[in-house]
């Protein structure tokens, strides 16, 4: 795999996307969502507004794990590659840092405002949770709120179990009993959400009664507030409209895109200001993988038709299977249903419309990878990488988050098909990277299993 050196010294810098750029925020808020204030009329369909606390030590210390970093990393194909790193922060390695931060800091302000708490609730596949928990012990650690003023309840499916981390708030009592990870044991990982929001709109009133905000957060508007900022550290770095910029794509592995959805609502704003050209703003790939490959299939065709997947066939010589049909799909895999990583589980995306427009109007395309595809890159991957993202361990074995391994092999196999258009740089979005020797997986004594509503509202009701 070729990994040489651009004839120009290409930019490089790191940034607190949140803290820097904290007065941008509340400009992309006000794009991003149609009410900025508080919604407290309907218990389940509360929020605490967008209000954001004033930026002083004790929220600079909050946010300070909202890091990224822009480094050039080498070439593939002709094409300049550069890592957005997202993955900064240890206590989670994936960039759902950033709207999780973001979550609290408006709850954090709302408590403050109004002495009222609040219990943020959440299903998620695994990062989210990891997520929230960790930016909720950061308020508290931070003095910015009380324990019991500030809660946080995640809802899992079992086979997201492994990514789940132990860590203050499973270790102590206290903590552990104010903030219970669930786990669903039911037959449909994607079912935690509709579990989930039906535990909401049958319990939120109750729990309202007994002076607590139930806060659902699984909400578009939550997540792009925070990826808006990608766009602004890009500007300053490495402005797309600077003398001699090559047009450029981003790439990022997804489940929903939340985040290149964030990212362009960013550049929109950047554009409103006149702060960046609208003709350079980037195009975009969507990498997914076999088990979830909907956006890919919608950008393609316009609906969800799982029988738009080509058909792949065994060979027997090898013991894989494999298709030359479609070069949008992975040309060999071990299993054409696998799931490569349970992150992501979501099928029928709302945001696929958003997104194809987006690429209909600015360019790019989507590509699915396979494990087969990501195990055969994955030294010469580790090699282009280098440090980036603290590197990728020696052992693939011990990943247990494929989120920057797939976005790479996308890329790497979209140039290779000529899916990326010549002349263009290409940015990766680095938004999840970790292993076992990052984290302790959680334990089952921190953990309340759940199958129906009625188990959730015991454990949330303690």
């Amino acid at each position: 795999m070729p990994n040489s050196a651009t004839t120009a010294p290409a930019p490089s810098g790191t940034a607190n996307l949140l803290a820097d750029f904290y007065d941008l925020l509340p400009r992309a808020i006000e794009r991003c969502v149609p009410d900025l204030g508080p919604a407290v009329a309907d218990p389940a369909a509360f929020s605490p507004g967008y209000a954001l606390p004033e930026l002083d030590g004790g929220v600079r210390e909050f946010l300070s794990v909202a890091t990224a970093r822009w480094q050039p990393f080498g070439e593939y194909g002709g094409h300049r590659l550069t890592l957005l790193d997202l993955t900064g922060n240890p206590g989670t390695g994936t960039t759902k840092t950033f709207a999780s931060l973001l979550i609290v800091a408006r709850a954090v302000e709302y408590i403050r405002r109004t002495g009222e708490p609040i219990v943020i609730f959440s299903p998620t596949s695994a990062n989210k949770g990891v997520a929230l928990r960790d930016a909720v012990l950061r308020a508290v650690d931070a003095g910015l709120v009380e324990p019991e003023q500030l809660r946080v309840v995640v809802l899992a499916p079992e086979s997201c179990r492994q990514k789940l981390r132990a860590g203050r708030l499973s270790d102590d009592d206290h903590l552990r009993a104010l903030n219970p990870v669930l786990l669903y044991g039911g037959p449909n990982a994607e079912g935690v959400k509709p579990l989930g929001r039906e535990f909401v709109d049958r319990h939120a009133a109750a729990l309202r009664r007994d002076g607590v905000n139930l806060w659902f957060t699984l909400q578009l508007g939550n997540y792009l507030t925070a990826d808006v900022a990608r766009a602004f550290f890009e500007q300053r770095v490495d402005p797309t409209d600077a003398d001699g910029a090559a047009p450029r794509l981003h790439a990022h592995a997804v489940s929903s895109a939340f985040g290149l959805l964030g990212y362009h609502q960013g550049r929109a704003v950047l554009e409103d200001l006149g702060l960046a050209d609208r003709a350079t703003r980037p195009a975009s790939l969507l990498v997914q993988h076999l088990g979830t490959p909907d956006m890919v299939v919608n950008l393609r065709h316009g609906d969800f038709d799982q029988a738009r997947r080509p058909d792949y066939r065994f060979d027997a010589t090898t013991g894989l299977y494999r298709q030359s049909a479609d070069v949008r799909f992975p040309e060999v895999t071990y299993d054409p249903h696998e799931v490569l990583d349970p992150t992501f589980y979501t099928h029928h995306p709302a945001t696929s419309p958003a997104m194809n427009d987006l690429i209909a109007t600015f360019g790019g395309d989507g590509v699915v990878v396979s494990l087969a595809e990501c195990v055969a890159r994955y030294p010469a991957l580790r090699a282009l990488l280098g440090d980036g993202a603290g590197g990728l361990p020696a052992d693939l074995r011990t990943l247990r988050e494929w989120s920057l391994v797939m976005a790479l092999t996308g890329v790497c196999n979209a140039i290779d098909r000529g899916l990326v258009e010549e002349g263009r740089d290409v940015v990766v979005h680095g938004s999840g990277c970790y292993s076992t020797a990052d984290y302790e997986v959680l334990g089952a004594e921190a953990l309340t299993p759940v199958r129906t509503v009625e188990d959730i509202a015991r454990a949330v009701s303690g």
